[in-house]
């Protein structure tokens, strides 16, 4: 939804936050972890993809909502029309485009990487 509002939206991105169909992060103490969502999985997971962004670049990407916002075709948006509320607390319901409850969406690596390397 663009409303003419220039500048950053909250959220930027978005990742699986489900912890019933999440990431599985392997075992801990010999016991499989089973799915984990929520930021405590995203925050990391998109740690990993800049630090493989930085290695395969040879230097930090640095900020890269810049890059993001101006090409918004690297994230897969997320229209499912599927809100965010939980329990009493009101939501968002994601749709085209930018939204308050997905971002742009999920990122696609390797189209980051691709505007990354134009860029540079």
């Amino acid at each position: 939804m663009n409303d003419g509002h220039k500048g950053r939206g909250i959220p930027d991105v978005a990742g699986n936050a489900d912890n019933a169909s999440g990431y599985d992060l392997g075992t801990v103490d010999g016991q499989p972890t089973g799915a984990v969502g929520g930021t405590s999985a995203v925050g990391p997971l998109y740690a990993g993809l800049v630090a493989l962004l930085n290695a395969k670049l040879g230097a930090p990407v640095g900020y890269v909502n810049p890059i993001l916002y101006a090409n918004p075709s690297i994230c897969q948006d997320i229209d499912d029309g599927i809100s965010n509320a939980t329990g009493e607390a009101p939501g968002y319901k994601s749709g085209p485009d930018w939204d308050a409850c997905t971002g742009l969406g999920s990122i696609n690596g390797s189209k980051l990487f691709a505007a990354l390397k134009a860029a540079d």
